[in-house]
């Protein structure tokens, strides 16, 4: 295991380097592109919870970079378009679709809907952009060059702690936390350099975040911004690009150079690999529901898997077309939701058993 305190010295350095606050700037509201989505049914699914689930299919704007997902607690869900520079807006009881523009220049990445309600986006024109679902108004808070990488960071994944405090990886070796109250942003650089990709935050509040070029994942402690870095114990994993908790606090994570979900406590410190289904898979996002079923991406298979720890059984749902590219999923309650980039779709699950 890498030692956390071998990098205090600098970052402590880089963080008094940053301003102490950066003022976001709030741009009026632009008015959205409005059309109409028409649902196409999903390709059966495969295992023991392949009856417990309604998958419905709704296809966006081909070319639009269809991303992550952020569901809304009115059963909507919040999108980003990567290559349009837009978060998207999907009713599914009405297939209505809007499509904000979020500034001159944006490339959204992640996005997760705050505690205080807004839309909260890591963007890979260097800012956090903060958007607001009922008026609409977007607060780009944009920030200082990074050193060593030509000034981007490469923003990814934002996820808040317990305290309410934003935090976020730059796949370009850094990760960073922003106070919403004060616009106070803090920028550290990240052990073994590039590689900070996905992120989550345990019931307790704790943050931890995946490397996909370290090989590691690594929690961060939020009093002293230090990592400690536990380390993938297979050699070829490589390219864990997502990473979640689930309700006890264990850490899950798939993986790209074996095709395996892995599952690390952190209180023991021990490691549980499951290979996923299929010759050649290769994993690229995991989410953890409400009932602790654990869901990932393979686009070696262009499937998307569900774990159930109980049975240590796989649920498959075949991709509806080649090379789907399915990015992050999240949910809320028994609706899961999926953005597919390969193909640019939005996949619901419903559970209804």
């Amino acid at each position: 295991m890498l030692k956390a305190f071998s990098f205090r010295s600098v970052l402590l350095a880089l963080a008094l380097v940053l301003p102490a606050s950066i003022e976001g700037v709030l741009a009026a509201p632009v008015p959205a592109t409005t059309y109409k989505t028409t649902a196409i049914p999903a390709p059966a699914a495969i295992g023991n919870d392949a009856s417990r689930y309604k998958v419905t299919i709704y296809p966006t704007v081909p070319g639009m970079g269809t991303r992550d997902v952020a569901p809304d607690p009115d059963g909507s869900v919040w999108f980003n378009g990567q290559w349009s520079g837009v978060i998207g807006h999907l009713i599914p009881a009405t297939g209505e679709v809007k499509l904000y523009p979020l500034g001159r220049g944006s490339h959204p990445h992640g996005v997760i809907m705050g505690p205080d309600g807004y839309l909260w986006i890591c963007d890979e024109a260097n800012a956090i952009v903060r958007f607001d679902r009922k008026t609409h108004e977007v607060k780009q808070y944009k920030l200082p060059p990074f050193p060593h990488t030509m000034g981007y960071g490469n923003l990814n994944t934002p996820v808040f702690d317990g305290k309410g405090i934003l935090w976020f990886t730059a796949q370009n070796g850094y990760y960073g936390r922003l106070d919403p109250r004060t616009g106070d942003i803090k920028i550290f650089p990240a052990p073994l350099g590039y590689g900070p990709y996905g992120m989550t935050a345990t019931p307790k509040g704790d943050v931890w975040y995946t490397s996909l070029a370290g090989n590691y994942i690594a929690r961060i402690d939020t009093t002293t911004f230090l990592p400690e870095v536990f380390t993938i114990p297979e050699k070829i994993a490589n390219g864990s690009r997502r990473i979640w908790s689930d309700s006890q606090g264990n850490i899950w994570i798939t993986t790209w150079g074996t095709g395996a979900l892995m599952r690390f406590n952190p209180v023991s410190k021990i490691w549980d690999s499951y290979k996923l289904p299929g010759l050649g898979p290769r994993g690229y996002s995991t989410y953890v529901d409400n009932q602790d079923k654990v869901w990932s991406s393979d686009f070696g298979t262009n499937s998307i898997h569900q774990f159930d720890p109980v049975t240590n059984s796989f649920t498959i749902f075949p991709g509806n077309k080649q090379n789907v590219q399915t990015l992050q999923m999240n949910g809320v309650g028994d609706r899961i939701w999926a953005g597919q980039q390969g193909v640019d779709q939005i996949v619901l699950f419903e559970r209804i058993k």
